[in-house]
């Protein structure tokens, strides 16, 4: 796909609504042992339940998913969030096709937004194992599921991921449809997880009920001009320095990255230093609010739609097609980025790529957004790198494309 080692990385061949927009939350777990807050200025979700699902369409199947008992939010240390993953088993017993989901929350006065997670066959397991060690009805999580091997990203580069993101429901979604020929492919033993962000800002943080909340699959079998799509990951490094009033061991660097490391590992910890390697010229680290990264393409595909990812401290995002040439075309522009709104953006008309092509991504975040945010406001200073971690953050831009003969 790129030159060995470039940040390009494919997802997996997961298939993403090319219909309709939806939204996304932070990656990985949370690195500050606490799950982001929605009060402030990266939250704006408003009560109300899904609306009724389209006609089956032929060929299609609804198949309903209902949490297994009602589950009653209790966020840690007095916070008014929680998110909360449960596994949902299909019962599957041959291949289909996903071609629409809704999610249908049972309690909207505390359903903040949910998220809906396909895994594979493979990771079955380590989701199975997860539910039963965790007291209680599911588990915590934050942004992807939360289960090694069963999570949104592969644990080695070029590795299929233990899972992908199938859709996103918020206040006031309906059901995403995605083109009849166009689906995800589920195998029998896939398991479907649940992520659902609930929220007491509406009850003053005082319990709010219980919730048990259900996922409507659309599913049908397919034909062979069914295509499955791949997502593919364009990233660029974090370099973002302390603000110029700020101050504090973590406002170095190396002290930042170390820090990193611990929290999540050395994979994780080295990933900055390697993306200013491949990314920068001459491998050096350009601390600044603004930071991008040139990737290469090598195989011919059709992109069809994408979308931004960031954490808390994002402003801007944008995807570049050919820069600085006579063939240049923006394909995905985020001016004004927000984290509770990561939507996805179908482009106004399919765009071919091909060997040769350079996409580009640029990502601009703001230190100063640190003492605005309550989810950020009690973290000390820091440079801020790649990392899963709320106070951490990431820039990648998430292209869904579908492969093309040249």
């Amino acid at each position: 796909m790129t030159k060995p080692g470039s940040p390009l990385r494919r997802f997996g061949a997961v298939t993403i609504a090319l219909a309709t927009a939806f939204a996304v939350v932070a990656c990985g777990s949370d690195a500050d042992n606490s799950a982001p807050p929605a009060a402030g200025p990266h939250s704006a979700h408003a009560g109300g339940s899904s609306a009724p699902p389209q006609p089956l369409r032929a060929g299609e199947r609804f198949v309903d998913l209902k949490m297994a008992e009602a589950y009653t939010p209790a966020p840690p240390d007095g916070a008014v969030d929680e998110y909360r993953c449960q596994v949902l088993d299909p019962g599957l017993t041959k291949e289909a096709f996903l071609t629409g989901t809704q999610v249908m929350p049972e309690n909207v006065a505390i359903a903040h937004h949910g998220i809906v997670y396909a895994v594979p066959p493979g990771g079955a397991a380590a989701v199975r194992e997860q539910d039963a060690k965790t007291p209680g009805l599911g588990w915590q999580c934050f942004g992807g599921t939360g289960v090694d091997g069963a999570d949104v990203e592969g644990d080695d580069e070029g590795a299929d991921p233990g899972a992908a993101w199938v859709d996103t429901w918020a206040p006031g979604a309906t059901e995403t449809l995605l083109d009849q020929d166009a689906g995800f492919k589920l195998e029998p033993g896939s398991l479907i997880i649940l992520q659902m962000h609930y929220n007491l800002l509406a009850t003053d943080g005082k319990p709010g009920g219980s919730d048990r909340s259900a996922v409507r699959l659309r599913l049908t079998d397919g034909t062979p001009q069914t295509r499955e799509l791949e997502t593919w990951s364009l990233d660029a490094p974090t370099d973002l320095p302390c603000a110029a009033d700020e101050s504090g061991p973590l406002c170095d660097r190396a002290a930042s990255i170390a820090d990193v490391t611990k929290r999540f590992g050395p994979e994780v910890g080295e990933f900055a230093d390697r993306q200013v390697e491949e990314c920068n010229e001459g491998g050096v680290p350009k601390p600044g609010d603004t930071q991008s990264c040139d990737h290469e393409v090598e195989e011919p595909v059709t992109v069809f739609a994408g979308f931004g990812h960031m954490h808390m401290l994002g402003r801007s995002m944008k995807v570049e097609l050919n820069p600085g040439t006579p063939k240049a075309k923006v394909l995905l522009d985020v001016p004004q980025f927000d984290f509770d709104n990561q939507r996805m953006v179908k482009l106004p008309s399919p765009v071919e790529v091909g060997p040769g092509d350079t996409l580009r991504v640029t990502c601009t975040h703001d230190a100063g957004l640190r003492k605005q945010l309550p989810q950020l406001k009690k973290l000390p200073p820091r440079y801020v790198v790649w990392g899963d971690g709320t106070g951490d953050e990431m820039c990648i831009g998430i292209m869904t494309v579908s492969p093309r003969k040249s």
